[in-house]
């Protein structure tokens, strides 16, 4: 697994961008139905700014099989902007020091068999977590806050990072999920 890391406008080259931004919409519209926004094919929303940071894995023959997004909650950003009514009435984060993960995805198109789970199963995802936790801590984030599908629990559980949920999961758009607390303390490790 190779894994790049940075902005649209430094650390990813535009064609690595845009394969991310297909990948993206392969993962989360054509394969777990969300309504979202596309351009050009690709999955991409308001919160992909030219500042926002992205961890972007690849196999071994540059196909990119995993992505996160990254960004401060000093700034708009999904929970605080979509789903604040995941935070189950406590305050949304708003902190140079809490990040938001998002639009995290571990599917291996090229593996064959591909379910809406997959995405949390593969064993690029635990790698791919990791290196999204060490990549938002060095950029001086100390808390993360995720809006997820039920499933990413396992994932958390599985990789020994430390989690908790921020409110209970809810029913939107007919998708369960969750606001989740990760905490950077031996995830960075």
């Amino acid at each position: 697994m190779n894994v790049t890391a940075g902005t649209a406008g430094g650390g990813l080259s535009k064609q690595l961008f845009s394969e991310m931004g297909c990948y993206r919409n392969k993962v989360f519209v054509e394969t777990l139905g969300w309504d979202l926004q596309l351009q050009d094919g690709q999955e991409l929303d308001q919160f992909d700014r030219p500042d926002t940071l992205y961890v972007v894995s690849q196999d071994d023959d540059g196909r990119v099989n995993g992505c996160a997004r990254l960004l401060p909650t000093n700034r708009p950003y999904l929970l605080g902007e979509v789903f604040p009514q995941l935070m189950n009435g406590q305050p949304v984060p708003c902190s140079a020091d809490v990040w938001e993960l998002s639009r995290f995805a571990s599917v291996d198109f090229a593996a064959g068999t591909v379910t809406p789970l997959s995405q949390f199963s593969a064993s690029v995802a635990a790698q791919l977590l990791h290196e999204s936790i060490r990549y938002a801590a060095a950029h001086g984030a100390k808390r993360l806050i995720t809006v997820s599908p039920i499933g990413i629990e396992r994932l958390l559980r599985r990789t020994g990072v430390h989690a908790h949920r921020a409110g209970p999961p809810m029913i939107v758009n007919g998708h369960p999920i969750f606001a989740c607390w990760i905490e950077i303390d031996s995830a960075v490790a």
